[in-house]
């Protein structure tokens, strides 16, 4: 099995480099590190198109008990998706 991929986190983060099939899983797991980092909000690049990987990053931040609310970054145009997040008080 290949090693863990460590990439840094920060208030963004592009989406573009990872498999579709890993997407959900990328997301939750940095939204629960991007939480731990004190971040109260971050952005998800995730690329115009069809709209199909928009629709898996907002399926996961839907479920996403650290996610107060999600949103279309409008400087964007449906390229990204800005999320807020809880803090730990407030789970």
């Amino acid at each position: 099995m290949p090693e863990p991929i460590r990439i840094p986190i920060e208030r963004e983060l592009d989406l573009h480099p990872f498999a579709p099939r890993d997407i959900a899983s990328v997301v939750a797991e940095y939204v629960d590190a991007a939480a731990a980092a004190g971040f109260e909000e971050v952005r998800l690049v995730h690329g115009r198109g069809r709209g199909v990987q928009r629709g898996i990053v907002q399926a996961a931040l839907e479920r996403h008990p650290r996610v107060a609310e999600f949103w279309d970054d409008p400087a964007a145009h449906l390229g990204a998706t800005i999320a807020r997040l809880r803090a730990d008080s407030d789970l």
